[in-house]
């Protein structure tokens, strides 16, 4: 049986395409790494903030959230004007709908604290920064690097959509491909682009892990 002339997996298409393809995945991957943490930097001191001081937390949360609800195309093409056509739009736009997710699980996490460990802690004499870095965000890691990874997977995605302005990583790729029909060239980067969310999650998970070596004890235990 002949082989059909456009099919959906190809190898040879990957191994004449290899230098395209590595390119826009290294940008794909560079992209989603440098929003992640542009957006943790951002988000931290956010949650904190939102955390010590209740007024503040409805305005930080509520401005986060209607950055999260503007349309990716949308948001990507109010930037252009004013940040131009590239890296630095697409970075905007990623750094701006993770904010959401980082600043909500950080502040669960802080929440989440037992309220007598922090005031024995005060007992002892722990200065506010102390308390923060050695109690409240060891307790609150959990749902931090839950809130990481689910940031980090749809970081993932959203990288496709920067193909609106003309910096996509493997969304360059999908486009072109469904111009023209190629399917081994929609194929190929649908697939880098699942392997890189898991890879990135599975890293996460395991951070979380190797961070947290009282979990693994308490669930051997």
């Amino acid at each position: 049986m002949d082989a059909p002339e456009n099919p959906w997996f190809s190898l040879d298409y990957l191994e004449r395409n290899w230098e395209e393809v590595s390119s826009q995945l290294v940008i794909h991957t560079t992209l989603t790494l440098q929003a992640l943490l542009i957006a943790f930097a951002i988000a931290f001191p956010l949650a904190v903030i939102a955390r010590r001081i209740p007024r503040l937390s409805g305005p930080i949360m509520g401005v986060s959230g209607v950055l999260y609800t503007i349309p990716s195309f949308a948001l990507f093409g109010l930037l252009a004007p004013f940040t131009g056509i590239g890296r630095t739009t697409v970075l905007i736009g990623l750094v701006a709908y993770a904010l959401l997710v980082l600043v909500r699980n950080i502040v669960v996490g802080l929440q989440g604290v037992d309220r007598d460990v922090t005031d024995a802690a005060r007992g002892l004499g722990y200065t506010p920064t102390r308390l923060l870095l050695q109690v409240e965000l060891p307790n609150a890691l959990p749902s931090i690097i839950a809130g990481l990874r689910i940031a980090a997977v749809s970081t993932v995605a959203l990288v496709t959509v920067g193909v609106v302005v003309g910096y996509g990583g493997l969304g360059q790729l999908m486009f072109r491909g469904l111009q023209s029909d190629y399917r081994a060239q929609i194929m190929t980067a649908t697939i880098l682009c699942l392997v890189l969310a898991l890879v990135l999650d599975l890293m996460l998970a395991l951070t979380g892990r190797l961070a947290m070596p009282w979990a693994r004890r308490r669930a051997v235990a």
